[in-house]
């Protein structure tokens, strides 16, 4: 950053923050004609692109649709979804010559490094001549119009200011809650936040009868809320995570159950008694290891059903190893908090937003974009899609 600060002045639009939403919102801004201002407080830009999907950047899904969110009002994502789908960004990706790979379940993934993905969007932004500025902390805002920023550096206004700070996860990277706060400074309601598409804790009891399984992974269907999902779950040290425990979590609240069920594919129960005919001789350790993992067959006979051979195990018995199992039901103790959170659920009440434009009922050329606002995406790339299609639908109004 320049110590003069030649940036400062008045911009048709200023963004407040250069992650995905950002950055979208910028290039699409630019390419309209206006001159864009971005201004970031970290060091360098999009550092949540950069750490996602192990450094390659889940950065969509296929089939991101509607029903891949939370949120207070669950038709609010719809219209900017529609505007700027999947394929929107795809094609981007592929005129940059961009190498991808579905993993799975429709999220796709650079096939080199998440760095592709943020230097696509900086060339986008330089080629409209959106001006990118780190290291600049905004202090204090006022709304306006016109709307006025003050930084260490200098003063800036615009006629339209757009607020993409994103929410309080993963505070190491610099996660603030400087959106939130601007928000209920202009009398914006927020719904309330936490931590999702995060770990969960258990309480040391369980913790200590399960820590010798830490790293070990299991295919569940797991239920929390209304929320259910096919998917591992992985011990660890503090808990549970995989993907299954993450999206669980986002519909997960202090004092509620998580269900687990170890056999997705089939009743155990009824396996059993089947088993019990025509190989009786077989103990239920080795049954329950033909399908988990050895280590969590020997665990959970250990812990709660011992090991019969399936001859001598009666019908209490097979209904006490289905309650272990189908669904193994799980009191977490809590999550691991913003730490480890993929997203922040919750945030500036949509009601207060044009689903078109993002743009502030009230407060007429301030916009909210991604993470920032009361939408949130379940794993898998569509939160990127998120930031991409709200950060998009704002770029074609400022």
């Amino acid at each position: 950053m320049s110590e003069t600060a030649e940036w400062a002045g008045h911009w048709d639009v200023v963004i407040v923050g250069a992650g995905a939403a950002g950055l979208m919102c910028a290039l699409a801004a630019g390419a309209r004609g206006r001159r864009v201002l971005v201004l970031e407080h970290a060091n360098r830009v999009g550092k949540k692109i950069l750490m996602s999907g192990g450094g390659r950047c889940n950065f969509t899904n296929m089939h991101s649709g509607p029903e891949h969110f939370l949120s207070s009002n669950p038709h609010f994502m719809k219209s900017a979804l529609s505007r700027y789908t999947p394929w929107d960004f795809v094609a981007l990706v592929e005129r940059h010559g961009i190498p991808y790979h579905e993993k799975k379940l429709g999220q796709l993934f650079c096939d080199r490094s998440s760095k592709d993905i943020v230097a696509m969007l900086l060339n986008e932004c330089a080629a409209v001549g959106v001006q990118v500025v780190t290291r600049t902390p905004v202090s204090t805002i006022d709304a306006g119009p016109p709307h006025a920023l003050v930084t260490a550096a200098g003063e800036v206004r615009c006629d339209s200011l757009v607020v993409a700070t994103g929410g309080y996860s993963i505070p190491k990277m610099g996660a603030t809650g400087f959106g939130f706060d601007f928000a209920r400074s202009l009398g914006i309601p927020l719904r309330p936040t936490r931590a999702a598409l995060v770990p969960v804790t258990l309480d040391s009891r369980l913790l200590g009868r399960l820590r010798d399984l830490s790293g070990v992974s299991v295919d569940t269907v797991t239920r929390a809320d209304g929320g259910t999902f096919r998917e591992n779950v992985l011990f660890t040290h503090r808990g549970l995570s995989g993907p299954a425990v993450l999206q669980a979590s986002s519909y997960w609240e202090p004092g509620m159950p998580m269900e687990i069920d170890l056999f997705p594919d089939r009743d155990i129960a009824a396996y059993i008694r089947d088993m019990r005919v025509s190989r009786p001789r077989l103990t239920l350790g080795n049954l329950l290891a033909e399908w988990l993992p050895k280590r969590v067959a020997r665990r959970w006979c250990a812990l709660w059903l011992g090991n019969p051979r399936l001859e001598v195990l009666d019908d209490v018995g097979i209904e006490r190893v289905q309650q272990a199992c189908q669904p193994w039901t799980v009191w977490p103790s809590g999550t691991e908090g913003y730490r480890t959170a993929e997203v922040t659920l919750g945030g500036v009440d949509t009601e207060a937003l044009s689903s078109k434009t993002m743009e502030c009922r009230d407060h007429p050329g301030v916009y909210f974009i991604g993470e920032v606002v009361d939408v949130t995406g379940h794993l898998g790339g569509h939160n990127f899609q998120w930031a991409w299609a709200s950060g998009h639908a704002a770029g074609q109004h400022v």
